[in-house]
């Protein structure tokens, strides 16, 4: 979340954020928490990802390892209660009131993570995604509304409405990365996905995972299956970023060959990923955006029943 884009803000007090809810919002805080730390955890374990941290390499990343992962999603789990907190106390605000009012909250949870990784991004896209639904979860329940899926959702889209023209669409001297890759290519990367509303988890990435898993796949499975897809369809700027549209255009095809091989139904699956895995590491290329959304689809596919699991 590019807090920085909202040096005027007036940003909530961090008292308020820390006085005490009812009961039945603080549950919900462990509960979310705990949840978006999980998410992070399943995405980090989940072997062999090609190109990306897990149990077998760090991919084709240098300064990081599933330890720094492992450190980093202890320490932003610590900031998502807070941030559900924070989205309840701004439940009666415009939605496009808050994300400023987020912005001293979503910098204290970056700093957390740049201290315990020595400074490593290893999940920035994280503080993002998770940081916003469960503000978002928040403000559903200030209203009195389930926090399910399509609520989450829609909540999140109407918090960042507005949010790619905001901060990428602007023309300014010394463009960021992002920005750059907006400007060439018109990707609006995870501010497009926030915006939407997570559109690629809710009708690409969570149907899949839901109905292989239904359909008896182990959880791991399900995820290399979810991850595949993903990277055969998502036009990810951590791709660009480091390839251009050929690094894009390489992932997503080899994405595409191996489910037109039958993905993870087939005997090979592994070892095709492990292929995979060295040769993106041989071309510096990372689809961590996709990795991002297979956080969040997890994380949305384990949201618990409100009516089984908390009091009224």
């Amino acid at each position: 979340m590019n807090f920085n884009n909202y040096p005027n803000a007036e940003c909530i007090n961090q008292t308020v954020i820390d006085q005490p809810a009812n009961h039945h919002i603080e549950r919900w805080a462990k509960v979310l928490g705990k949840l978006a730390y999980d998410a992070m955890m399943e995405e980090v374990l989940l072997t062999p990802k090609p190109g990306l941290v897990d149990q077998r390499n760090s991919g084709a990343h240098r300064d990081m390892d599933k330890e720094t992962f492992k450190r980093s999603a202890l320490a932003i789990a610590d900031y998502m209660p807070e941030f559900v907190r924070a989205g309840y106390t701004l439940g009666h605000i415009a939605p496009q009131l808050v994300l400023p009012q987020l912005r001293s909250l979503g910098i204290a949870c970056e700093r957390a993570m740049f201290q315990t990784t020595d400074g490593v991004n290893t999940h920035k896209g994280a503080v993002f995604a998770f940081g916003l639904l469960c503000a978002a979860a928040g403000r559903l329940l200030a209203g009195k509304k389930t926090v399910a899926v399509m609520n989450l959702s829609n909540e999140v889209a109407a918090i960042c409405q507005g949010m790619v023209e905001r901060e990428l669409g602007h023309n300014r001297q010394r463009l960021t990365a992002g920005e750059r890759i907006y400007h060439t290519y018109g990707f609006t990367g995870a501010r497009g996905e926030a915006e939407s509303g997570f559109l690629t988890v809710l009708e690409l990435s969570l149907p899949t995972y839901l109905t292989y898993r239904q359909a008896g796949w182990d959880n791991e499975s399900s995820l290399l299956q979810t991850l595949l897809l993903l990277m055969s369809c998502n036009s990810d700027t951590n791709l660009v970023s480091r390839g251009g549209l050929e690094g894009l255009e390489y992932v997503k095809n080899a994405a595409r060959d191996i489910l037109l091989l039958g993905g993870c139904k087939h005997h090979q699956s592994i070892q095709w990923m492990t292929e995979l895995d060295e040769d993106l590491i041989d071309k510096n290329l990372s689809p961590g955006g996709s990795a991002d959304l297979l956080a969040v689809t997890w994380f949305l596919a384990h949201l618990p029943e409100e009516s089984a699991c908390f009091d009224a």
